[in-house]
């Protein structure tokens, strides 16, 4: 299994289609046995939904350190929120998602 984290400074990326890279788990016997970071040059608008009917499963709302979060993950102890979106077109706070959680 492979898991893969929009991930910026050891961070999880809070906006997904616009992260710069992806850091990907390699888990073998339920434990990460590889690292590796995937530049993606921030495009990824649409992905989530292709990702989404291709059955790989997505957790949303996740922050944080993005080596905790794999590790929750393959703990079974993994807090997201199924229904988390992002409203960044919306804001109107003069910010953009970067910079927090989306859906503020």
């Amino acid at each position: 299994m492979i898991i893969a984290v929009p991930y910026q400074n050891g961070e999880i990326f809070q906006h997904f289609g616009h992260t710069e890279a992806f850091k990907l788990y390699g888990v073998q016997d339920g434990a990460v046995v590889t690292t590796q970071i995937a530049e993606t040059g921030g495009s990824g608008h649409g992905a989530r939904t292709a990702l989404a009917q291709a059955g790989i499963r997505l957790y949303p709302g996740v922050t944080g350190e993005a080596d905790k979060a794999a590790e929750a993950l393959l703990a079974g102890k993994l807090a997201y929120d199924p229904e988390t979106t992002c409203a960044h077109h919306d804001h109107g706070e003069g910010h953009s998602c970067g910079e927090h959680s989306c859906g503020h």
